[in-house]
């Protein structure tokens, strides 16, 4: 990637310095990439685009501008692990690397072989191209895909007389693809797996929250921690969770096995290495207020107890099995935050209507001078909840619109 990055304006430069030592060139390349700016895009879910770009910004960000399903920004090397290490809410980084006008798939191929692959991936690597966004010609993303692919490997023959495999499902290297008109750009995947898979929730209930959108609900709810946080509902224990990780300032990326970008090139161990303890340094002894969860599923608390051992907070975090109709406020005051359990985990044949209705009654009855925040899919089993909310903000669970619903509890 050296040479892409000098570019046209440094090639006499490198030229005069030959004579002063290939490890002072190596050093002034080095440095020359880290403090050039690139372009990258977080991909997030529908509808929490501009509270990602808060969160980016948060990170160091520059130039951040929400789109659709995505947040555009600029920065150097650093930030891109950085955001990889810490940002809750994305589900991929995305780095541009090309773009090029592109109608059909002449454009596409020939395209895509204008960029120096011997950049980004040697033969012995293994790749995966996906492909987002179609115009009318290419219109069928596995045709587009095929396309790219074969551009790529074409060029290695070519140059190399070998070429990558593709792998699907754990590639060296992953390439996005996007088509909108009539341009095409690509990008690297410097994530790897999706981010919301943070690596310390092997075990989930039934219908688990993805831990990116329960960090979302959080933030939206606009919990702080010093105030205590409760979820009646938890299941395998996500909100309770992704609630302790950001109380004791914990990153989420600690638990992954990897990121994409560790297979690249020019990969910077020191680089993430230095970030990765000052992440562990950075990490809090102690909640400043009670963080709780529970459930009517004795086997789903077990598995929460597993999930918070798993992140190290299993000595911070209170679980236990206990019955909505049990349930009472463990305090004067705080947060409560709630995603109802869809017909699997109740029986097909309970009445979701009075589950809803239950829920509504121990809120008002029993948790006087908090503050509840309720997650549902359902418009007509929320009413059934029967306490007027005073916001209801649109999110989007997956592919279901949902609607994150705030009551005051005077």
């Amino acid at each position: 990637m050296f040479q892409k990055v000098l570019g046209d304006e440094n090639r006499n430069y490198t030229s005069k310095v030959h004579l002063r030592g290939l490890r002072e060139i190596e050093s002034l390349v080095t440095i020359n990439y880290e403090l050039r700016m690139m372009n990258y895009f977080a991909t997030v879910a529908r509808g929490l685009e501009t509270l990602a770009a808060q969160e980016l910004e948060q990170l160091g960000a520059n130039s951040v501008e929400p789109g659709f399903c995505g947040v555009a920004f600029e920065g150097d090397r650093t930030l891109l692990y950085r955001v990889n290490l810490w940002a809750r809410l994305p589900f991929r980084i995305l780095v541009n690397i090309h773009d090029f006008p592109c109608l059909d798939a002449k454009d596409l191929y020939r395209g895509i072989q204008t960029i120096d692959w011997q950049n980004y991936v040697t033969p012995d690597m293994t790749l995966a191209v996906n492909v987002t966004g179609k115009n009318d010609r290419l219109n069928h993303s596995h045709f587009t895909s095929l396309q790219v692919k074969n551009a790529i490997v074409d060029q290695q023959q070519e140059k190399l007389g070998e070429r990558s495999n593709v792998e699907l499902h754990e590639p060296d290297v992953r390439i996005n693809v996007h088509i909108e008109r009539d341009f095409c750009t690509v990008k690297l995947d410097s994530s790897g797996n999706s981010l919301h898979r943070r690596g310390y929730r092997p075990a989930v209930g039934t219908a688990p929250l993805k831990e990116s959108l329960a960090s979302a609900l959080i933030q939206l709810s606009g919990w702080q921690p010093n105030q205590m946080f409760y979820d009646p509902l938890c299941g395998s224990g996500t909100l309770p969770l992704e609630a302790s990780l950001k109380a004791l300032n914990i990153a989420p990326g600690l638990f992954r096995d990897c990121f994409g970008f560790e297979n690249w090139l020019d990969f910077d161990l020191p680089l993430l290495e230095k970030l990765l303890q000052e992440a562990k340094d950075s990490q809090l002894d102690n909640l400043t207020a009670p963080i709780w969860g529970s459930d009517r599923d004795e086997n789903v608390i077990e598995q929460a107890i597993n999930n918070a051992q798993n992140c190290g907070v299993d000595n911070h975090i209170w679980f236990s099995q206990m019955e909505l109709a049990d349930v009472v406020a463990p305090g004067d005051s705080g947060i409560l935050l709630c995603n109802p359990p869809y017909g699997e985990r109740l029986g097909r044949d309970s009445d979701l209507g009075a589950f809803y209705k239950l829920l509504g009654d121990v809120l008002k009855q029993r948790f006087k001078g908090w503050t509840a925040f309720v997650l549902s899919g359902n418009k007509e089993l929320s009413q059934s909840i029967g306490l007027k909310s005073s916001q209801r903000m649109a999110v989007y669970n997956g592919t279901i619109p949902c609607q994150l619903m705030k009551y005051e509890l005077y």
